[in-house]
């Protein structure tokens, strides 16, 4: 019961999250990218950070109630879903205190590198990353066909989408473009959490099945996570 009532409050707080983000991008009339929003000088970047903020608590706690979820496939299941989700959510905390600084330039190595936008971009790029193999690990997990496919489609749709929009950026090809991708992005992968944490919050209790040895209650292992 515990681990339902951290999913759905999780949810709450990502759902959240994700409706601070939209109108905050909603009220800037410009193209841009995402952490934008919260680079120094920014009107939204207080608000981007409290939304930064609200989703690492929500992707926590979903990560916690979903501790038990682990994945088919012998790559995918070195370590389990709520781990990647949890070190996202750790990459998302840093790069909520650590900002861009003003037009969020792509950090270039050279004399005028700035550590500050390479602190930034290096963990919600590899946020990203963690948060991708989290679906994709769930996209093979036992059990929840649902959550199954939906991660599966997920998965593969941040990667592509963020990659691109990402490249776009560093290459300065249509970067107006590319900002749509990522807020694209973001917004699949915000949503991907939300829905992770009401399949946890409405799933069934385990069935319960009498081994042959003597009628002691054990639970089939697909039968864990539905």
């Amino acid at each position: 019961m515990l681990d339902r009532v951290l999913a759905a409050a999780g949810t709450v707080l990502v759902l959240a999250s994700l409706a601070i983000i939209w109108i905050a991008r909603l009220g800037v009339p410009r193209e841009l990218y995402v952490s934008e929003l919260g680079a120094d000088g920014e009107p939204t970047a207080a608000w981007f950070e409290r939304a930064l903020l609200l989703l690492v608590a929500g992707s926590v706690a979903i990560a916690w109630a979903s501790r038990r979820i682990r994945s088919r496939v012998p790559v995918l299941r070195w370590w389990a879903p709520s781990v990647s989700l949890a070190i996202a959510s750790g990459l998302f905390l840093v790069a909520s205190q650590v900002p861009c600084t003003s037009g969020c330039p792509v950090p270039r190595f050279g004399p005028d590198l700035s550590w500050q936008d390479l602190g930034h971009v290096s963990a919600a790029t590899l946020a990203f990353v963690f948060a991708a193999w989290a679906m994709l690990q769930c996209a093979f997990a036992v059990g929840h066909r649902a959550i199954r496919r939906f991660s599966l489609i997920a998965a593969i749709s941040v990667a592509v989408i963020a990659a691109t929009g990402g490249l776009m950026s560093v290459f300065e090809f249509y970067a107006w473009f590319g900002s749509r991708l990522e807020f694209v992005a973001t917004t699949l992968g915000i949503a991907w959490v939300a829905v992770y944490g009401i399949a946890l919050a409405i799933e069934r209790r385990p069935v319960v099945a009498a081994s042959a040895s003597g009628g002691i209650p054990a639970h089939r292992p697909e039968e864990v996570v539905r």
